[in-house]
């Protein structure tokens, strides 16, 4: 069972890097919080729809909510929106291409949380493969932003890098909730349990997203809704790259998943290679190389 997730989480990697390339062809039409936005909004009702048939074509038992769920549920939610607002904020700076490259430093973050919240331990050399991911990582945003190396450790005292330190805060604790809610069911099989956990957060942050748009965006909310014809595939890519991410973190340590998860950034490479025909610097193929050898030796530890 335990090696399901990883063609599961390598499944949910692909998706996710489709669903950022729909993401960027409806900015033009949403602001950046609109698009993010229309993911839950457009997603929620595909959740229900699949847990339905889970349900009742798929015979699988509805699992009995508890407190700690919905706390998971929510807490997850919450996190996940405030990881797009702290971005939004951290682009609003000169220098947020030292956040952004901080802010890369998630999977550390989510290893020690999991730890923390969930118990979740890390061998020896997932350890290893982790920290040589993160700085594969952060070569590569060096280089998708244009920053060297002294730029960096000299935007080390800004502002900005509490704000990219927050947003991988914000998103490794996302990870981490929604992983606790779907063990807090304790006991229902794992493509259910993660099923149900996706379903009731989708909608918890459909309506605390929502909620904010009623009161201070109403206009871009309309926005969502008119721009439905572009921006409902991105829910649908968006549900069901969720689902992969719900089942993997469901079925193993979240940490070890979302540095396996890394692989996106080497679809995103192969494609700027093979499809858009892009230069490739050096600085790249080293990155590329330290993340391939990261995930080597996370497959290896699991």
């Amino acid at each position: 069972m335990f090696a399901l997730w990883v063609p599961i989480t390598i499944a949910a990697a692909f998706l996710q890097n489709l669903r950022s390339v729909l993401q960027k062809a409806i900015k033009g039409r949403l602001s950046t919080t609109g698009a993010a936005y229309a993911r839950f909004f457009y997603a929620w009702p595909l959740a229900v729809l699949y847990l339905w048939a889970l349900s009742a074509i798929g015979g699988y038992d509805l699992p009995e909510p508890n407190r700690a769920f919905f706390i998971y549920c929510a807490l997850g939610g919450l996190a996940q929106i405030l990881f797009t607002v702290a971005l939004l904020w951290m682009f609003s700076f000169r220098s947020f291409a030292v956040g952004t490259t901080f802010s890369k430093l998630e999977v550390i973050l989510i290893a020690i949380m999991g730890a923390a919240l969930l118990g979740d331990t890390v061998g020896p050399i997932a350890m290893l493969a982790i920290a040589i991911g993160a700085v594969g990582t952060i070569i590569l945003s060096l280089t998708e932003t244009k920053m060297t190396l002294n730029g960096l450790l000299r935007g080390m005292a800004d502002k900005v890098t509490l704000i990219g330190l927050l947003c991988a805060a914000l998103l490794g604790a996302s990870v981490v909730f929604f992983r606790g809610a779907a063990l807090a069911l304790d006991g229902p099989d794992f493509v259910i349990a993660a099923a149900y956990a996706l379903a009731v957060a989708l909608v918890m942050q459909t309506l605390m997203m929502g909620a904010w748009f009623i009161f201070f965006d109403r206009p871009e909310l309309f926005k969502v809704v008119r721009e439905w014809r572009r921006a409902a595939p991105v829910g649908l890519v968006g549900m069901a790259c969720s689902v992969g991410w719900f089942t993997a973190f469901t079925l193993q340590n979240a940490a070890y998943v979302r540095a396996l998860g890394q692989v996106e950034l080497l679809f995103t490479f192969l494609a700027s290679v093979f499809i858009f025909r892009e230069k490739v610097v050096k600085t790249e193929v080293i990155g590329v190389l330290l993340i391939v050898s990261a995930i080597l030796l996370i497959l290896l530890e699991s």
